[in-house]
């Protein structure tokens, strides 16, 4: 049997159509000849997810979205997306559909999140629905601090502002710029001061030198001699203490002595013995005292007043008397 001419240049239109259509399924991701089924996630709202978009597995590609459908539910209105699977996989009922960002250019895709049931989802079942927190929001939220601490850093620059407004007057910044020349004239004396230090080291130096030898020389002689002059302290404080107690124990064994001498003169005086002890002890010789002194007295008296009964003188001589009666 013959074929046609016409026949074949269908045959090779039709099979150019069927590649063409296999082939740009299979840019999208979709391949003609896997197993496939459909699964549902309804969404509040989507942040760039376009059909295309990957479906994932532990960043595995398990299949693509297909279609993204807007309706009304309970008066709000819901994003419906279709999950096309061309993997053979099991997924458990209850697992979530999150949309998540794929790449830090904010490509978006669908990551499956596995739940803990024993049972799997059929084609047409509907997954439950999650978003991940976009980059806006994220980066308002690590942003937003960060204004806060900068709005309260430019109120705070902004008072000290004023205050240095306040304070930095015409006649504070007089006063600064003076002493900004009093500290310029400081350090122009102080740059004098040592160039002439610099200029008398230089004089002196050869003095200086000699007096460093000297004092290198010293202190090599006291390193040397060290031991001799430890050995000198230690007899000098040795001999000092040795004179310090010495003189300490004399003096203590002196006093309990005296203090020894002083109880026994005075248990004797306590005791009546001695003049000391009768003066303390005896009335009748302190009467007696009292009355010669009193004796004593009297005689003195008359002998101021009467003379002439105790005293005889005469230049001629004379006939003795007999002394009146008083």
């Amino acid at each position: 049997m013959k074929i046609s001419k016409e026949f074949k240049i269908g045959i090779v239109v039709l099979s150019a159509i069927a590649a063409f259509i296999w082939g740009v399924n299979f840019l999208k991701g979709s391949n003609i000849f896997s197993h496939k089924y459909y699964l549902y996630a309804v969404y509040p709202k989507i942040d760039n997810l376009i059909p295309a978009n990957p479906v994932l597995i532990n960043g595995y590609k398990i299949g693509q979205i297909t279609d993204i459908s807007l309706f009304q539910q309970g008066g709000k209105n819901k994003v419906l997306v279709k999950f096309l699977l061309t993997e053979d996989i099991l997924i458990p009922k209850g697992s979530i559909a999150k949309a998540v960002s794929s790449d830090l250019l904010g490509s978006k895709a669908v990551e499956i999140i596995y739940s803990n049931q024993i049972e799997y989802v059929k084609s047409g079942d509907t997954l439950i629905a999650a978003t991940e927190e976009g980059f806006k929001e994220s980066l308002d939220k690590r942003i937003a601090p960060i204004q806060a601490k900068a709005e309260n850093l430019i109120n705070s620059m902004d008072s000290v502002m004023s205050v240095v407004n306040l304070i930095l007057n015409t006649k504070t910044r007089d006063n600064l710029d003076k002493s900004f020349e009093s500290v310029r004239k400081a350090i122009l004396t102080l740059e004098q001061t040592a160039y002439k230090l610099d200029d008398l080291v230089g004089s002196e130096k050869v003095k200086i030198s000699s007096v460093m030898s000297n004092l290198n020389q010293i202190t090599t002689n006291l390193n040397k001699n060290g031991q001799k002059i430890d050995n000198i302290i230690n007899n000098v404080s040795s001999m000092t203490d040795s004179l310090a107690k010495a003189q300490l124990k004399d003096a203590i064994a002196n006093a309990d002595q005296s203090m020894k001498q002083l109880n026994i003169m005075l248990a004797k005086i306590n005791e009546g013995q001695g003049t000391l002890g009768k003066l303390a002890k005896n009335d009748s010789l302190y009467n007696n005292l009292n009355k010669s002194s009193e004796d004593l007295d009297k005689l003195l008296k008359d002998l101021r007043l009467n003379p002439e009964r105790y005293i005889h003188f005469s230049v001629f001589g004379r006939k003795s008397s007999k002394p009146t009666k008083n």
